[in-house]
């Protein structure tokens, strides 16, 4: 197929479906291509994943994702929520205060997933399939879903950011 597709870029991008055959082409065509599509935008992004940056924990799982998906920056967008600049309305009016209390996703048909289901969105996207069909499974959902209550409830406590996080937006603590 290279020699194919080298000749066929020598004579012109024009040319390229009459030289390979459709099947090839396709896949070749979107290849080619995938520059003119990227986009960082995080109104046009996939799968947009809100996260509070201030989190020791989150921030070391959304590490991890961006680490599997560093071949496909254009997947997933990741969206610190602590930023000031953090505006729910940008982002299916998920507030601060809604974020802070579970994680929220928005995947690329632009539905809210929260909880253990955001999760199960956020896995696929990065090629954790497999990990997102477990936690969804139905004889482990229950299990998933109530760890995953416990560990929001007290996520904060468990980081030390309790107290400046009882009212408004947690501040960064100053050693």
């Amino acid at each position: 197929m290279f020699p194919k597709v080298r000749t066929c870029l020598s004579s012109g991008l024009s040319r390229l479906p009459s030289c390979v055959n459709s099947r090839r082409a396709l896949g070749a065509s979107s290849v080619l291509c995938k520059h003119q599509h990227r986009t960082f935008s995080s109104e046009s992004a996939g799968v947009r994943v809100l996260y509070d940056g201030l989190c020791p924990i989150c921030v070391t799982e959304i590490q991890f994702l961006q680490f599997l998906q560093r071949n496909r920056p254009e997947k997933v967008h990741f969206i610190d929520i602590s930023l000031p600049d953090y505006d729910g309305m940008k982002y299916k009016d998920i507030t601060y205060e809604m974020a802070m209390k579970e994680m929220h996703v928005i995947d690329e048909k632009d539905k809210v997933h929260s909880g253990v289901p955001a999760f199960a969105v956020m896995y696929s996207a990065v090629g954790l399939g497999w990990l997102a069909r477990f936690m969804t499974w139905s004889p482990v959902r229950p299990f998933m879903d109530k760890s995953y209550d416990i560990f929001a409830r007290n996520r904060l406590k468990w980081t030390g950011r309790g107290k400046e996080c009882t009212t408004g937006r947690c501040e960064r603590k100053i050693p």
